[in-house]
């Protein structure tokens, strides 16, 4: 395949510092983002196959800056990953009114403002028309995690908005998306990425620091495997638009999948008991 434009969204740690580092090695052209992108430092890079650009999800001028200083250098984007966010964790009521907003400013808002603008992009742009948008969101998008209530709504909220949005987009546009949904890895997001709320007195039978704290550099996962896997699915021509990386994510996406095949049919007859007397579904 030819090499490929990638636009990527927080690259001073984890995913998106290691997929910079993949791209690279396999003769990409990468537009690394960081709210501080002075301090990325990256090897084997030139004028020609990098460029480091300040992009702050939350600030609109900020992500239209970064868009137009890659298209400026190279002409087009070809992959936007969405990788920038963070964990937020505690009990619900632990959290405050300025926690939830600020991971949901982050982890859900953004991410829309720069999906909208890597749909004009690639669609009024690049030549020809097309390209690939990777929503990191997290095995939380697909099931709800203690500790994790907010973290897992703004996953959530991803994955309807980009399941949606798929089914908007014309076919001859040929934008495809895809919501990675990653496990337990050794980044930095549990260790000092990790942001906690207040212990509420009521909760003490859980402790979200502690668990972390225990769960840190454990995981199944190792973000250089991670970052090829995310580089890989860019490659396909039709890549899925949902997929699990990490044993530990498959694990669980599938024992979602065979509860939600159990506890439905147990209410088929309720379900379908509302419907209007004598009413046809149109085929």
């Amino acid at each position: 395949m030819a090499p490929q434009v990638f636009l990527i969204t927080g690259t001073s740690t984890g995913f998106g510092n290691e997929l910079v580092k993949k791209c690279l090695s396999e003769g990409d052209k990468v537009v690394a983002t960081a709210r501080n992108s002075s301090k990325l430092k990256f090897d084997n890079t030139t004028k020609d196959n990098f460029l480091a650009v300040d992009l702050d999800v939350t600030e609109q001028k900020s992500i239209d800056n970064a868009f137009e200083k890659a298209l400026s250098q190279f002409g087009r984007v070809d992959v936007v990953v969405n990788n920038a966010g963070y964990g937020l964790a505690g009990e619900f009521e632990s959290l405050s009114e300025k926690q939830i907003r600020t991971q949901m400013e982050i982890n859900f808002f953004g991410l829309l403002d720069v999906t909208r603008k890597a749909l004009q992009v690639m669609r009024e742009v690049n030549k020809p028309q097309g390209g690939k948008i990777q929503q990191i969101t997290s095995i939380g998008g697909q099931r709800g995690v203690p500790n994790f209530s907010l973290y897992c709504a703004s996953k959530w909220a991803v994955e309807g908005f980009t399941e949606a949005l798929s089914h908007e987009l014309k076919p001859e546009w040929n934008i495809k998306l895809t919501c990675v949904e990653p496990g337990g890895f050794r980044t930095d997001w549990a260790g000092r990425s990790m942001e906690f709320g207040e212990r509420h007195p009521a909760y003490d039978h859980m402790d979200a620091k502690k668990t972390m704290g225990e769960r840190h550099g454990t995981q199944a996962g190792d973000p250089v495997k991670g970052a090829r896997a995310m580089w890989e699915i860019a490659q396909l021509p039709s890549p899925p638009l949902r997929t699990v990386i990490g044993s530990d994510a498959y694990k669980a996406i599938m024992g979602k999948i065979k509860t939600y095949g159990e506890e439905y049919p147990k209410y088929q007859e309720l379900a379908e008991s509302t419907d209007v007397e004598g009413y046809q579904r149109p085929t």
